[in-house]
């Protein structure tokens, strides 16, 4: 009797969390669309265009997985959080996924309750400083004024920094990032620290960003990357192979101009990746097309990369530790099959 009973829980436990783990894809199929948590205040990865169109790296990446779910990138929602609101947005479920340049933590992956998928943007912290204040490094920061947004790794970052190194500062705390741009550029600080992309996005946007300047030094390591919450194994993977199906095309070469053409590929791993021979999708939960669909309607990692944040952006970034692995960067995917 107890081998019995205790076989039938074990049973009921596996079919309790197999239910919930697939909850989240069920959900979002149910109601239409993907409800994506996103900055919307920096330019390159979230925010709307001044015709109110949604543009940057973080919804391109949301894009990405609306169109692995419903082949259709335009089924989703966003909704633009502060630092400080997007992790209880996530946890409360009021979106189904972050996508909002956030950086994978240990406390984050496991205190809170929230799973990151693979990273999107590889990061680290730096400073802006006005060209006028003739500083080189931020060594030379000691007794500055610094705007820092509240509620981030980068708050933590830069207190130790400046205790390391037997410095001190004055933070000026401010929760929204429009506001504390404003208030760097309007001179109430005297530096402003953030992630290196975002201070690229901050200048790029800047009344004149030719009187700023971006300090050499980076002193974190920011993997940003989308998060889920813990307990959902299925939606995890969903939102994992979206993403990872962007860095997968553009080492297969295929691109959202020449998907079509890819299609007739005799090669094994291109005809599994575009769901010619089919495997993948039934694995996911998804149609057998779903890397195909990405990659037509939003392109290849190097695609959405040059498009939000590159070279020929007013951010001007170059791919670094973004690149393919193929090309001394980290951007690497496992197999599709």
């Amino acid at each position: 009797m107890k081998k019995r009973t205790f076989w039938v829980s074990l049973a009921m436990i596996l079919m309790f969390a197999t239910l919930s783990f697939s909850g989240t894809l069920d959900d979002v199929k149910a109601k239409g669309f993907v409800q994506v948590g996103v900055n919307g205040q920096l330019y390159g990865f979230g925010m709307p265009d001044d015709k109110g169109e949604w543009k940057g790296l973080d919804v391109d990446t949301g894009r990405a997985i609306a169109a692995a779910v419903f082949g259709d990138a335009t089924k989703i929602k966003y909704v633009p959080l502060t630092a400080v609101q997007r992790f209880t947005a996530l946890q409360s479920g009021e979106v189904d996924v972050l996508c909002r340049n956030a950086t994978w933590t240990l406390n984050r992956d496991s205190a809170l309750g929230l799973n990151f998928a693979q990273v999107n943007y590889y990061d680290g912290q730096g400073f802006m400083v006005p060209k006028k204040m003739n500083i080189k490094s931020a060594k030379e920061l000691n007794g500055a004024t610094v705007c820092v947004l509240p509620g981030t790794t980068t708050e933590q970052n830069v207190a130790d920094y400046f205790r390391s190194n037997n410095m001190t500062m004055k933070p000026v705390v401010i929760e929204n990032n429009a506001e504390l741009n404003k208030a760097f550029f309007a001179g109430r600080c005297d530096c402003l620290t953030s992630d290196a992309s975002q201070l690229a996005g901050a200048r790029s946007v800047a009344p004149n960003p030719a009187d700023y300047v971006i300090l050499p030094e980076i002193i974190s390591k920011e993997p940003l990357s989308p998060a889920v919450r813990h307990g959902d194994d299925i939606w995890k993977d969903v939102v994992n192979y979206s993403i990872l199906a962007l860095i997968e095309a553009e080492e297969l070469g295929i691109t959202s101009k020449n998907v079509d053409e890819m299609l007739k590929s005799p090669n094994p791993s291109i005809q599994r990746f575009l769901g010619v021979v089919p495997g993948n999708g039934k694995s996911l939960g998804l149609d057998e097309k779903f890397a195909y669909n990405i990659i037509k309607q939003v392109g290849n990692y190097g695609e959405v990369f040059e498009r939000n944040v590159g070279t020929k952006t007013p951010l001007g970034l170059e791919r670094g530790l973004n690149a393919l692995w193929t090309n001394g960067g980290l951007m690497y995917s496992p197999p599709f099959k």
